[in-house]
């Protein structure tokens, strides 16, 4: 916690706390920030005035800044686009493109206030009646954000032509390859087999880029109620944000972890099987290949940490900060080589 009227955080000069001053409305009193952790890219801090408001910064990291990733101003235009719908998304305050302020773009958003479940530790303090909850409130909150036509928000021009998935594929294993990972004969291998076996591109849609639990606010009951981290947001296929969702979401029986830290390992939580039955039945979409969209999440999230790992070990996500256990090289090799068991399969 910074003392009052600064930060003490090299991610927040003193011209910065300057600019929230005047750009944000109803101060009262010396504001204080504090890093949030557990973010493993953009970096979030809380900010507290003398009347105990509270606000979320949102700012890319010190340094390690990847090619086409960090992007402030997409993650503005998302949330401030997705404010007046149905989705749930934190209000957005103010925004800074003003480098000589920070040296990069930030923004500024209401404090989404909820439990927040990253971690087994977190599903362990949910709840037993409300990790239903969870799960469906989860997917109902995928639907209506799936159901949102990019044209009608004003998004529509971020829509490129050709297919989602190939653009993707072509961009996480050019990412993979300029991390620090010295071994990516995992990552190439399945990389090839997606490759090999891309489906049909549906209609587009905004896809989260990174939706799981622990982007998503929920009450004690486990009703989601606030979505949150939209820095991967873009206009493609929304199936990868489910694919991406259960392999992040362990049941019993899993012989491989999940790609992501999560809370559902505690037990308790719908499985898998019903988290893509209540989609199906909220978007009256029958889902195709859902195995591939699986293994190519995987695979996303074994670049994605080659990448973040490499922020870590540069550095670049502050002080006092350890990888978690998903972004080591062992962790990530056995997330590649998960993905192309479950093409193989």
């Amino acid at each position: 916690m910074s003392a009052p009227g600064v930060s003490g955080d090299p991610g927040v000069p003193d011209a910065a706390v300057e600019w929230f001053r005047r750009s944000v409305p109803d101060i009262s009193g010396d504001v204080t920030f504090e890093r949030i952790t557990g973010g493993r890219s953009n970096l979030t801090y809380r900010v507290t005035d003398g009347a105990g408001t509270t606000w979320a910064l949102r700012r890319p990291p010190l340094g390690g800044v990847l090619e086409t990733a960090h992007d402030m101003g997409r993650e503005w235009r998302f949330l401030s686009a997705l404010a007046p719908t149905d989705v749930p998304v934190p209000v957005p305050v103010a925004f800074c493109d003003d480098r000589d302020v920070a040296g990069v773009d930030f923004y500024v958003m209401d404090f989404a206030e909820g439990r927040v479940l990253n971690s087994l530790a977190d599903g362990e303090r949910v709840p037993e009646a409300s990790k239903a909850r969870v799960g469906e409130s989860t997917m109902d909150v995928l639907a209506a954000l799936h159901a949102v036509q990019p044209g009608e928000v004003g998004l529509d021009d971020l829509a490129r032509p050709g297919n989602f998935v190939e653009r993707q594929l072509r961009r996480w294993h050019r990412q993979a390859h300029s991390s620090a990972m010295e071994d990516l004969s995992a990552i190439d291998a399945a990389h090839e087999a997606l490759a090999e076996r891309i489906p049909e591109a549906p209609p587009n849609r905004i896809a989260h880029g990174d939706y799981r639990t622990g982007n998503i606010a929920y009450t004690d009951a486990g009703q989601a109620v606030a979505v949150f981290d939209w820095e991967l947001a873009t206009i493609g296929d929304p199936f990868c944000d489910l694919g991406h969702l259960l392999v992040s979401w362990s049941e019993p029986g899993d012989a491989v972890p999940a790609a992501l830290p999560g809370p559902t390992g505690a037990g308790g939580f719908p499985t898998r099987a019903q988290l893509i039955d209540r989609y199906e039945a909220a978007t009256g979409t029958k889902l195709p290949d859902i195995e591939f969209y699986m293994a190519f999440a995987r695979w996303r999230a074994a670049c994605i940490h080659a990448g973040v790992w490499t922020r870590y070990q540069a550095g670049d996500m502050g002080e006092a900060e350890d990888a978690d256990e998903v972004t080591g090289p062992a962790a990530i090799d056995e997330q590649a080589r998960a993905a192309l068991d479950e093409l193989r399969r």
